[in-house]
């Protein structure tokens, strides 16, 4: 008996295997700058995800802290199945709060290699450059020193069966993606060195712009959305003279609002000086040195330096080019996309994104345009200890991904996150995330009706 049980699960299987092969070679082959792609289905069947598609050339040797070039052709049709590398960074390891809670599924490969993105598309929209469908692309948070595209919490399979195209980006972080340094600088055409992960979230856009349509997204209307790390990324692109046009919408969370007074950032000589300090700390003194050192070698610079003078600072700077001033500055001079804003935070968040800057946001939006901020605050504990409604928690519930969690969620944590998908969603497709009354009106802030929409189990 148990022998038949074995036999008939595996053929099953492999009836499953087959049909999903011949499903696989029904979705059509789309050429996208660099070369032709094709995807896969997902579980649902309904929609078709490509993973590890390159969107800039690889960032490595001579293309080492150079902001992202054009992505290298490629000859053959890519069944783009699996995701792509990683940017260099340190891990976070079981044992720690956010090892336990986001990386318990393994670690990717790290590369320099690692400038890629992720797109979900429902299937029937999938090669169809008319369907006009509207975009959503996720910046990841990490603090800038860590993160990827295709963590454990996120996914666009929920979204795309929603109607939306969506993605995911890899950026370069830590050394790698914000080291400012004179020698950089005195070769680059602006005179500037750092943010280039910044710059590698303007390619990524810049791509989409251009290769969206083939996938069924409209390319004219782009909604940015990030947390954390990410969310900061979503303020300086909206704010950013690059950028213009490029956005139509934004979603911000836990990044904070704007300030009383304007934000300060490290001076650019002081990060040079800095970045110049740490190689040479560790014998990379030349341009010839410091791009032929190896990513453990840029690591160990950074690790002593740590020890020897104190920690260096890698982090997005007012470079007068990318980032031309701080986000309170530009939202007070109404100099950000004049677009649709949706901003939050959690109940137990980082205390720098806090309510108070988040409305205040609002109050100048509602003061300076037309167009809509919609506030948020995700107040649901997640169940399992007591971590309340952390920093990121909300990711499992925007993303739809519950069931990956080591968390015990009840059906009303389901329920809660199907209405954040649903709000989220019509945000992007129709720039109001509560369109009609299947969901609980969410007005916009207003001076007059100062409206925060609580997100939580009911």
């Amino acid at each position: 008996m148990k022998a038949t049980r074995i036999i008939s699960v595996l053929f099953i299987f492999i009836v499953y295997a087959c049909t999903n092969t011949l499903q696989n070679e029904d979705i059509p082959i789309l050429s996208i700058s660099g070369g032709k792609v094709r995807g896969v289905l997902t579980d649902s069947s309904q929609v078709v995800v490509f993973k590890g598609i390159p969107y800039a050339a690889l960032p490595i040797g001579e293309l080492r802290w150079k902001k992202p070039q054009e992505v290298i052709p490629w000859d053959t049709i890519m069944i783009a199945d699996k995701f792509g590398n990683i940017a260099m960074q340190y891990d976070f390891e079981p044992g720690c709060f956010w090892g336990d809670e986001f990386y318990w599924m393994g670690k990717p490969k790290k590369s320099e290699d690692c400038l890629f993105l992720n797109v979900w598309a429902p299937r029937v929209a999938v090669g169809n450059a008319n369907a006009n469908l509207p975009v959503a692309v996720y910046i990841h948070g990490g603090a800038f020193q860590q993160g990827y595209g295709n963590e454990i919490s996120m996914d666009g399979d929920a979204w795309a069966q929603r109607g939306v195209v969506m993605l995911t980006i890899n950026y370069r972080v830590g050394i790698e993606g914000f080291l400012s340094h004179p020698l950089l600088s005195s070769e680059s055409e602006d005179g500037t060195s750092g943010n280039y992960g910044i710059y590698d979230q303007l390619a990524a856009l810049q791509w989409v712009k251009k290769n969206i349509a083939q996938f069924g997204g409209n390319p004219n209307d782009i909604t940015v959305f990030g947390q954390s790390a990410g969310a900061r990324s979503v303020k300086f692109l909206v704010s950013s003279p690059l950028a213009k046009g490029l956005v139509s919408k934004a979603i911000i969370l836990s990044g904070g609002g704007i300030s009383t007074s304007a934000e300060s950032f490290i001076p650019t000589d002081v990060l040079e000086k800095e970045g110049r300090d740490m190689l040479d700390l560790y014998g990379l003194k030349t341009l010839d040195q410091m791009r032929k050192a190896t990513s453990k070698e840029l690591k160990r610079a950074g690790e002593k330096y740590d020890r020897v003078i104190g920690n260096h600072t890698l982090r997005p700077h007012l470079d007068g080019v990318l980032i031309t001033e701080d986000f309170t500055t530009a939202v007070n001079n109404n100099h950000i996309a004049d677009i649709p804003y949706m901003i939050g935070y959690t109940a137990d968040d980082n205390a720098s994104f806090k309510q108070g800057d988040i409305e205040r946001f609002a109050a100048t939006r509602n003061t300076l345009s037309k167009q809509p901020t919609y506030c948020y605050l995700f107040a649901r504990p997640l169940p399992g200890d007591n971590a309340g409604a952390f920093h990121t928690g909300e990711l499992w519930y925007v993303f739809h991904t519950l069931q990956r969690s080591w968390r015990p969620f009840i059906s009303a944590d389901y329920e809660l996150s199907d209405r954040i998908v649903d709000y989220f969603t019509n945000f992007v497709k129709y720039g109001n995330p509560s369109p009609d009354n299947r969901l609980d009106q969410w007005m916009p802030y207003t001076k007059d009706n100062p409206h925060v929409q609580v997100l939580q189990i009911k």
